[in-house]
């Protein structure tokens, strides 16, 4: 690291658990962002302050009036414009150095795949069921951690599925692909504007963690989020065996399309 770079990134360095190493993987981490709304706004800010050295960010919408009530990473002005290309710029005036790759898709499942593998970990940060499960699908294939956060009205939750570990449960485990989970959208049921910041906070602060190599943190677990009371629950989750995802037989099959 230069001088600059020192200064830049002195309250981290002082830390113990981080140091001058630590801030090193930082500088050469990649993270991949999927979604760059109210969750995917405060994970990019903070990662890009915090030096990760590489952010991919995947989107395919524009900024709506509407988002400006807590999606903070967008403005007035950027409102039309794509939001991976909002978003490259405001984390450009935070932090020049790194290097921020817009790309203003909704990635179908070979390009996903693409994306997870060239990334360090990746973020989830959308807000459907349909992304989530194929980023799973992508983080599990390629072996790449998952930070997943979600929230709407005043409830948030944050994951953290380490798949570089044979023994991680998936997303597939904790919300099945078949049982039907109602899908509540912020257009229709609204958010408490902070909470989003509270869970994408939360995801970033996982992300960093895990590219410094700290593990202490919430892989295998599974944060709960009250905003309207401030009730925090922390649970441990489960490997299913029988997943059709992540199970034994599951596993085996999808090992065997990504060789091919």
């Amino acid at each position: 690291m230069n001088d600059q770079q020192l200064l830049r990134y002195s309250r981290h360095i002082l830390l113990e658990e981080i140091g001058i190493e630590g801030q090193q993987r930082l500088l050469g981490g990649h993270a991949l962002i999927i979604g760059v709304g109210g969750l995917g706004s405060p994970a990019a800010l903070y990662l890009a302050a915090s030096g990760v050295g590489r952010l991919t960010l995947c989107d395919h919408d524009t900024v709506d009036f509407s988002n400006l009530q807590r999606q903070i990473i967008h403005r007035t002005a950027m409102v039309g414009q794509p939001k991976v290309v909002s978003a490259q710029t405001a984390l450009h005036e935070i932090n020049p150095e790194v290097e921020c790759v817009a790309l203003p898709i909704r990635a179908d499942e070979a390009r996903l795949n693409e994306l997870v593998a060239q990334a360090d970990i990746v973020l989830d940060c959308s807000d459907n069921f349909d992304t989530r499960y194929a980023v799973n699908r992508a983080c599990l294939a390629q072996r790449k951690p998952l930070v997943s956060g979600a929230a709407i009205q005043f409830h948030g939750q944050v994951a953290v599925f380490d798949y570089r570990r044979d023994d991680t449960p998936c997303y597939n485990c904790l919300f099945p692909e078949d049982s039907e989970a109602e899908e509540l959208r912020c257009a229709t049921t609204g958010v408490f504007a902070p909470l989003v910041g509270i869970i994408g906070t939360l995801q970033a602060a996982e992300a960093l963690k895990l590219l410094i190599g700290i593990d202490r943190g919430l892989s295998g677990k599974l944060l709960s989020v009250n905003a309207l009371d401030m009730n925090i629950l922390r649970s441990t989750l489960s490997k299913d065996p029988s997943c059709r995802v992540c199970g034994e037989k599951a596993t085996r099959a999808l090992e065997k399309r990504v060789t091919q």
